[in-house]
């Protein structure tokens, strides 16, 4: 009871000083100290969390083992802009929120969709691309337009906690939505005839219409669900946001982003 009646006492000396001026606020300064960002330079490493499975984006090669892919190539560059080692940790649309806020990884770098709902979480950074919902069938399939999609007796298939998959549950209904979680895919279940048409992104679509044969782009009369990409930090850190910020908007400048997204057939989808 008498430390309770301390710490008021405390508590109540403590506020009118800090108004008068008497007791510093915490500083910018104070702020960096605890920066995600000093801890980077630091330790000489950059931690980046990112979803190995992700055509043109981050996309493990079978045949090399490297990660390809614009985010792969903007990972390397932010850690040669920090002059420290890049670290890959793997993670998934369906845990990445989780993997950053366990301090897995300093910053989520895989084509991340922002949406209020993720924003609750996580800091999201400027968008460096956007990207409307595209179908992906195969050649043979009966599904010839849009309008053939929402039907009974056809399932779509997507990927688990990506930004896809709360748009389509309110947006189909009439087919059956798979939701489903690496080691599985969804050219997988396609392949396998478990799923009708598989729902993704512009990113998506166009790395496998121009790598295989058998694929077929539907896409919608109007764009949906647009939604920007960016990066991913922690809550609470606006100096380590502020630096990723600085970095996009200095790769954007000097022409690497721009570089990048041609290399990867991302132009289109560029936000300028």
């Amino acid at each position: 009871m008498m430390m309770n009646r301390l710490l008021s006492t405390v508590a109540a000396c403590t506020l009118p000083l800090l108004a008068l001026g008497t007791i510093a606020a915490p500083t910018a300064a104070d702020a960096q100290v605890q920066s995600r960002l000093v801890e980077i330079t630091k330790s000489g490493k950059l931690r980046v969390c990112q979803y190995p499975m992700y055509y043109a984006i981050s996309f493990r090669d079978p045949t090399t083992g490297e990660i390809t892919g614009i985010d792969a190539d903007m990972s390397k560059e932010l850690a040669k802009e920090l002059d420290v080692e890049l670290e890959i940790v793997e993670s998934a649309f369906g845990t990445f929120i989780a993997d950053i806020q366990a301090n897995k990884c300093d910053i989520g770098m895989f084509g991340i969709g922002a949406t209020l709902a993720r924003a609750q979480a996580v800091e999201f950074s400027k968008p460096y691309l956007k990207s409307s919902i595209f179908g992906i069938v195969r050649q043979d399939s009966e599904i010839k337009d849009w309008a053939d999609i929402d039907q009974p007796g056809v399932t779509v298939v997507t990927t688990l906690g990506s930004y896809v998959e709360p748009f389509l549950r309110g947006y189909l209904k009439e087919a059956t939505l798979s939701a489903i979680s690496p080691p599985a895919t969804r050219e997988g279940e396609l392949m396998a005839g478990r799923a009708d048409v598989v729902m993704t992104d512009y990113p998506t679509a166009m790395k496998l219409k121009s790598e295989f044969d058998w694929p077929r782009v539907v896409a919608s009369d109007v764009p949906l669900s647009v939604t920007p990409y960016a990066y991913v930090v922690p809550q609470g850190d606006q100096v380590w946001l502020n630096y990723v910020n600085l970095f996009i908007d200095t790769v954007a400048m000097d022409g690497r982003l721009e570089a990048f997204a041609e290399k990867h057939g991302l132009t289109e989808i560029l936000v300028k």
